[in-house]
């Protein structure tokens, strides 16, 4: 869900969200002093749970931009005790630390190296040259167009992606209506609906793919006390994009084939755009040879941080190499490759989102506080009973309640929420992650579902209808996938 402008009015839900969650807060903080009971619910608890359901309703109403929310912690953690400290300062610093996790710098240099990757087109061309490899016929075009955009949404922001990937969308359904002679109206609203689609199932792949998938990897570090590896986190998330991918064509073509179109133009779009394009340009040369290192080297990750650790730790008096430090230190040493390269200028720096930095923080400080303060233990007390239903039963109910929340708030906010409540398990917090960017049936769901309907091409009836049909074959899938493959690779 994107954010409202500053200069634009707020609206009614707006305006209740900004009186609900201090409300939510109060109401909830004044558990533990007589005015309600709650069995085993006292101060410190309550006090974390008062921030986060005030933090959980201003994410969903958007009554403030989420980012001013997710500071939250920092001011509210200290003043209501929620550490068990009886210094403010120590507790203010307990509250900032989480925005200097090492996940935030992975997504910063991810974010960085995506941005030099737009700066000179390199993106661009490698989707236009998976579209052109797939071929150009209906069926495949539009494959094509959803094998491309998840490709490449691996990789940089979905919401980048979706934002690139529809003047190119937009182009070919131009010529394919200019050879058929009419509208195209079924054809062209899958064609977009790719795009959309494409851009947040090709997000869940990677570590450095979606906002959420640092939330996750963060959450699991500070609950469990365990790193998720850049490999091991796509051994876990991958196969679901490569699965998932022909079962949304699948849906996609059901509507565009009631065009009944013949061979169309669509090579022709491809190969102008290519031309446009030119030969490979020094800069993406150096950037896709700087970003094809960082890949392998998160690819080798383990044993390459085997190597380096003893060094580490006698240069940094016995600091011990994480897995979170080495990939947020690739990430970080390619972005500042490309500055000192001048292949990464700052006004490519400055259209990254850093706002995204701050919410992820926020979420992270939320979990910090929750696990601090004794909540994380008293919730799942309380959810104990989630882990002794059947393996189906859980992973179907996780998934089902992450994707319909994420329908009506954004995939960070319902991530941040969910993975703080859940059970301890990495695989149902996975569950929980690859879910939230699910959510296909309305334009609020996530930021490219919300580019592509601003297109004009897709009505609201079709994104509904094709939308809610691809929400309960994610969340079938999910649950199947999650006890049959996530449990295995992530125990």
């Amino acid at each position: 869900m994107s954010e409202e402008p500053a200069t634009r009015r707020a609206t009614t839900g707006q305006w209740v969200g900004r009186f609900a969650g201090p409300l939510a807060a109060a109401l909830i903080y004044g558990v533990p002093s007589g005015l309600h009971t709650l069995p085993g619910l006292d101060h410190r608890p309550a006090a974390a749970a008062a921030v986060a359901a005030w933090m959980a309703l201003w994410w969903f109403t958007e009554a403030v931009p989420m980012a001013w929310t997710a500071v939250l912690p920092v001011v509210l953690f200290p003043l209501l005790g929620v550490f068990d400290t009886d210094s403010v300062a120590v507790a203010a610093g307990r509250s900032v630390l989480p925005f200097l996790d090492p996940y935030i710098f992975l997504f910063m240099g991810g974010m960085a190296l995506g941005a030099g990757m737009e700066q000179w087109g390199l993106h661009r061309r490698i989707a236009l040259l998976i579209m052109r490899a797939v071929g150009t016929g209906p069926q495949r075009l539009l494959f094509g167009m959803l094998a491309a955009t998840a490709a490449v949404s691996l990789w940089i922001s979905n919401t980048a992606t979706a934002v690139m990937m529809v003047p190119i969308g937009m182009a070919l359904l131009t010529q394919l209506r200019a050879s058929e002679g009419r509208p195209l109206e079924h054809f062209g609203a899958a064609l977009m609906l790719a795009v959309a689609y494409g851009s947040n199932i090709g997000g869940i792949g990677t570590k450095i793919g979606s906002p959420t998938n640092s939330v996750f990897a963060g959450v699991v570090s500070r609950r469990l006390g365990t790193d998720v590896g850049f490999v091991e986190y796509m051994v876990a998330a991958l196969p679901f994009v490569i699965l998932f991918l022909p079962v949304t064509w699948a849906v996609l073509w059901r509507w565009a084939r009631k065009d009944r179109m013949g061979p169309g133009q669509g090579g022709d779009v491809i190969a102008r755009e290519l031309a446009q394009l030119g030969p490979m340009s020094r800069g993406e040369r150096t950037v896709g040879v700087v970003f094809l290192v960082a890949a392998v080297l998160w690819i080798f990750g383990d044993p390459l941080r085997a190597l380096l650790a003893p060094g580490v730790a006698r240069a940094f008096d016995g600091f011990k190499l994480g897995g979170k430090h080495y990939e947020a230190a690739v990430a970080l040493v390619g972005a500042v490759t490309l500055l000192v390269l001048g292949r990464l200028s700052v006004a490519a720096l400055r259209r990254v989102p850093w706002d995204t930095l701050l919410l992820l923080g926020g979420g992270f400080a939320l979990a910090a506080g929750i696990e601090a303060s004794g909540l994380a233990s008293w919730m799942t007390s309380r959810l104990s009973g989630l882990e002794s239903l059947p393996g189906l039963v859980q992973y179907g109910t996780v998934a089902s309640a992450t994707i319909l929340l994420s329908a009506i708030a954004s995939n960070t906010a319902t991530t941040n929420v969910m993975l703080n409540v859940l059970p301890a398990s990495r695989s149902l917090l996975a569950v929980s992650t690859f879910a939230a960017s699910c959510d296909f049936a309305l334009p609020a769901g996530t930021p490219p579902n919300a580019i592509v309907f601003g297109s004009g091409v897709v009505r609201l009836p079709v994104m509904m209808r094709t939308g809610v049909l691809l929400d309960v074959l994610a969340a079938l899938l999910l649950t199947v996938y999650g006890v049959t493959w996530v449990r295995w690779v992530l125990p």
